[in-house]
């Protein structure tokens, strides 16, 4: 059977020569290399980046990237391992939950482009990194497996993949002893610096706050609720309003089976370029939310188009349009470059992109016609690319492509420039790691977190807490504004101002959040002199000893204060608290001199730091 990628099905979970040694070996950043493939298929060579200026000689151990080669078609397993030392957990894009230390007999994963990416991290108690390699594998499936020897006492990575006689595979490994941010801040550059890797413009107004109809309206959306949803966004901050699932024709009964004809409701949206304008005139950009391929049977477009959708899915109630086929990425490019042109949208919410990888492991169809490329990774390239340049020409780079998780991997960012964390209504704790995993990795683009929702009947902490999941990240906010208690939209209004406010800091990249696997419980992030940490728990937070011009502290905890641990000169500053609501207590004048020290802080609320004078 032909196919365009590895049959993960086919693959054991486990085999005795898993850990055993190739005809290559190698050692890279501490770690050992090891290539497996036919004899004489393949070459393999140190290398370093143009940017390293170190003079290597014979400690191979100094490289930080090499390369193999293929001299003929062939079928090539890399691992990489070290020893365990003092292992937490290990890291990768699409680590959900999972953040402790697998076995090696875990399962194969596929990473494409439109599945997570071929990254990951090692690391110890105390967050440093054991290990952190990238491949430059983006588009293409690779299937990747990673765990714990039992037997030798050291953790592998596998990735396993063919190459094409004369096709080359090049992996990059970080230094070890690194945060995992900054090591990821490492391989990020380097995915950037890939052939094709340049990330997308991204407009000013792409990073504002962004009011979206999805946990508000669901599919029950109309002009007329909209529009004055939007007077309210506009007023608190927001800069872009995104129509979520609902505008479209059959867009209801919360399944997809209506999904494929991507025209406007007449009867909830009877002139939607003119609701667009009115929107936009209330000063919000339009974003549309869009699932090009998704098909489903009670759409017009079933009748044409089911024939290139083979695939069904139950949960979703319609067929997924193979990305593999010429007609099929000709077709989603046209609907998209439609929705735009005739609504006048400044933004596209491309959602369930994830779902053509179903087509991964499937044979090339009888009927494939020129065109057709069996790689859905590669397939998916395509498309998007001829995406962006169809959308480009229509509106230049004053135009967003919202991606979410799992396809917001670094090479995506070529391709979109909002990456939105996956859904996880009223969840928090969800919305601040996804968020941060993405952030941590992105080359480019800004990380949207996903929607906010909250109980509208309970206290404003309740409201807080959502925004506190979401501080270093694009906030969208979804609720319905006109329905919400004066304290609910003045605790909103409150921060979103400090949000903007912070933004520089909150949303620059220079992250410092801590193990993942302990959920990321306090992040200190800065931009030039501006700091901001925010506490997710009761742990001291450690104030920075170099120059500051302004310092936040958010307490995302439970508690009614705030451990401060001073390490530097000793200084006298001014803390001014608020609560959750925003509502401001008395300002404390504090010598902090070294040591730990106590400051009353509310549950859910913050203290801005300044220097006291006089």
């Amino acid at each position: 059977m032909q196919t365009g990628s590895i049959d993960l099905a086919a693959l054991p979970t486990f085999t005795p020569d898993q850990w055993e040694g190739g005809a290559h070996e190698l050692l890279l950043q501490g770690a050992r290399i090891t290539v497996q493939a036919t004899p004489g298929t393949v070459e393999t060579a140190h290398g370093a980046d143009a940017a390293d200026t170190t003079a290597h000689g014979a400690d191979d151990t100094a490289w930080n990237s090499a390369g193999i080669t293929a001299t003929a078609d062939t079928e090539v397993t890399v691992r990489l391992d070290v020893p365990l030392g003092d292992a937490a957990g290990f890291w990768h894009p699409n680590a959900g939950w999972e953040r402790t230390l697998p076995a090696d007999w875990s399962p194969w994963r596929p990473v494409s482009l439109v599945d997570s990416a071929p990254v990951g991290c090692l690391y110890d108690t105390a967050g440093r990194t054991l290990l952190a390699f990238a491949a430059d594998r983006t588009v293409r499936q690779t299937a990747v497996r990673f765990g714990v020897s039992e037997e030798h006492k050291r953790f592998g990575v596998w990735l396993r993949f063919p190459l094409a006689a004369g096709e080359s595979f090049r992996l990059r490994l970080a230094a070890p002893g690194a945060t995992l941010a900054a090591a990821l801040r490492d391989l990020r550059e380097w995915f950037a610096a890939l052939p094709g890797g340049a990330p997308m413009p991204t407009p000013d107004f792409g990073r504002t706050p962004v009011y979206s109809t999805w946990y508000a309206f669901a599919q029950d959306v109309t002009a007329a609720g909209v529009e004055r949803e939007a007077v309210l966004a506009a007023e608190l901050g927001c800069g872009q309003l995104f129509l979520d699932d609902g505008w479209q024709r059959h867009g209801d009964g919360r399944g997809y089976a209506g999904c494929g004809d991507w025209t406007a409701d007449p009867v909830k949206f009877p002139d939607l370029r003119a609701h667009v304008e009115t929107v936009r005139a209330a000063g919000l950009r339009y974003t549309a939310w869009i699932a090009p391929l998704l098909l489903g049977a009670r759409a017009e477009a079933h009748r044409d188009w089911a024939r290139y959708a083979p695939h069904y899915v139950h949960r979703l109630d319609c067929r997924i349009l193979d990305p593999r086929h010429a007609e099929v990425r000709e077709h989603v490019v046209r609907v998209c470059r439609d929705a735009v042109a005739d609504y006048g949208l400044d933004g596209l919410k491309i959602d369930f992109l994830d779902e053509a990888v179903a087509y991964g492991a499937a044979p090339v169809p009888e009927d494939a016609g020129p065109g057709f490329v069996a790689d859905v990774g590669e397939a998916m390239a395509l498309l998007l690319g001829l995406l962006r340049e169809e959308l480009r020409e229509l509106r230049g780079d004053e135009f967003v492509i919202e991606l979410r998780q799992r396809y917001t991997g670094p090479a995506m960012t070529a391709y979109g420039n909002l990456l939105r964390a996956i859904d996880c209504p009223a969840d928090a704790v969800a919305n601040r790691v996804r968020t941060l995993d993405i952030a941590m990795l992105a080359p480019g683009g800004a990380v949207h977190s996903d929607m906010l929702m909250w109980d509208p009947q309970g206290p404003p902490e309740v409201l807080a807490r959502q925004v506190h999941g979401a501080l270093h990240s694009v906030p969208q906010i979804s609720a319905r504004l006109t329905g919400l208690p004066a304290a609910h939209r003045e605790a909103l209004a409150f921060w979103l101002a400090t949000w903007r406010r912070l933004a520089p800091a909150l949303t620059g990249g220079h992250y410092e959040p801590g193990r993942p696997d302990e959920l990321y419980p306090q992040v200190t992030a800065r931009h030039g002199e501006q700091w901001v940490v925010t506490a997710y728990d009761e742990r001291p937070v450690t104030l920075p000893t170099g120059p500051w011009r302004a310092l936040t502290l958010v307490n995302a905890s439970t508690a009614g204060r705030l451990l401060l641990e001073v390490g530097g000169p000793a200084r006298r500053v001014r803390i001014q608290p608020h609560d959750a609501a925003g509502r401001p207590g008395p300002a404390l004048l504090l010598d902090l001199a070294p040591g730990l020290h106590s400051v009353a802080v509310p549950a859910g609320g913050l203290c801005d730091v300044t220097e006291a004078t006089g």
